[in-house]
């Protein structure tokens, strides 16, 4: 492999620059690389390597092919991919996950009227054979982000094996991982942040819709542009450590230091006694946190494990007690669960699923507990009952179809 500038994809990349402005700006953000070996073309980081097999193809799907991967930078997908693994861990499907990604990006190229080498893996299609779901393409991508469409295709049990129909259906279409995961260090002066992209995209479509060329004159609303936010798990972290810490408090055991001086000071001068003052101490009751698991919401087995261990890590650090409070229209006995080994508890946990929400009678059972903060696990498809005394966290799992609370903390686990 060679660090200069690609000379296979050249006459593509100029294709691009007559035809699509769009795409032809987003390119010269991206790094061109030729290789003497792999795939057609493969994307890691800002980097899109083109090898052998990208000579083969005609003219017109090797301009299909270098978009693709455009996109594919673009999106943020390569970093995004890391993220995520490093994130879920060995609970991670890479390829599912990779399945997503390309039937997003081929479903904007076709939109746009690119080729690409067929058969093609697309959004429709994968919608049509994981859910049998009948959607359009510009519907589908104004509302599937790679992410939230990854959780659903893993959700096998709400959607009857979603994620075994999506992976023969790419395997028929011929489908073979593109990309690399990116976790190298993102605080280079030169890498651009997913502000950056945002920004990016938005001139390079705007610049397209104006040429009345290519990407941006199709006026594809695309749910997978990236945004800066902060990972849910990053939030749930910081209002965790914040509801659990140990404050100090006034105790009347014994006086403080100052009232003793004080007081020293006032007999040795014959002066009145100064009002009593307590002292502080740190020694509180161990925090408790309740987690209250709606056992009729769409929450993912994904989502369910990576909250209980960001909890996990939270209550170790801070000596807090972990308890599980499953409920429908009803509350079933709390479950204390132990930081070192929930996830054996989990598994052996019998609670239904389906039926109906009522979140009152959890609420008033999560009281008696007396919490430091109490976490829902819903869809917030019920009425809420009013706040109570102490802090509370909505975990929804994916709050752009959910209700807005009145009260509490609202914490999207799609993000």
């Amino acid at each position: 492999m060679t660090a200069r500038h690609s000379t296979r994809a050249t006459t593509a990349l100029r294709a691009l620059n007559e035809h699509d402005p769009a795409l032809a700006a987003l390119a010269l953000w991206c790094t061109h690389r030729d290789r003497d070996h792999g795939p057609a073309a493969e994307t890691t980081g800002q980097t899109i390597h083109y090898g052998p097999e990208f000579d083969t193809l005609p003219r017109h799907e090797q301009i299909g092919t270098a978009a693709h991967h455009i996109l594919h930078v673009a999106l943020r997908h390569s970093p995004r991919l890391g993220d995520m693994q490093a994130r879920m861990g060995d609970r991670f499907d890479a390829r599912l996950w990779q399945i997503a990604a390309d039937a997003i990006v081929n479903e904007t190229l076709l939109a746009a009227g690119y080729a690409l080498p067929r058969p093609a893996l697309t959004l429709t299609g994968l919608l049509t054979a994981a859910f049998d779901a009948q959607t359009s393409p510009q519907q589908a991508l104004s509302e599937w982000d790679v992410d939230r469409l990854y959780h659903r295709l893993r959700d096998g049990a709400g959607n009857g094996g979603a994620a075994d129909r999506a992976e023969a259906y790419a395997t028929a279409q011929g489908h073979g991982p593109d990309l690399h995961p990116d976790t190298g260090p993102t605080d280079q002066p030169d890498t651009p942040t997913p502000a950056d992209w945002q920004r990016h995209l938005t001139r390079a479509l705007e610049t397209g819709r104006l040429a009345g060329r290519g990407l941006g004159a199709a006026g594809l609303r695309l749910a997978d542009i990236p945004t800066p936010q902060t990972p849910w798990e990053v939030i749930l972290r910081r209002l965790l450590t914040r509801a659990t810490l140990d404050r100090p408090h006034p105790t009347h055991r014994r006086p403080a230091r100052r009232w003793i001086a004080t007081m020293a000071q006032a007999q040795r001068d014959n002066r009145p006694e100064p009002a009593f003052q307590p002292a502080t101490a740190r020694q509180s009751p161990a925090p408790r946190v309740v987690i209250a698991l709606d056992t009729s919401s769409s929450l993912t087995d994904d989502a369910l494990s990576l909250l209980m261990a960001e909890v996990a890590g939270i209550a170790r650090r801070t000596r807090a007690e972990i308890h599980l409070l499953p409920f429908d229209d009803s509350p079933a006995p709390p479950l204390r669960l132990d930081p070192a080994s929930w996830q054996s508890q989990l598994r052996t946990l019998n609670t239904p699923r389906g039926g109906g929400t009522d979140f009152a009678p959890a609420v008033t059972a999560a009281t008696t507990l007396n919490p430091s903060i109490l976490i829902i696990l819903t869809d917030l498809e019920a009425p809420l009952p009013p706040p109570p005394r102490f802090p509370v966290i909505w975990a929804v799992p994916d709050a752009r179809h959910a209700p807005p609370p009145a009260w509490g903390t609202l914490l999207d686990l799609s993000a």
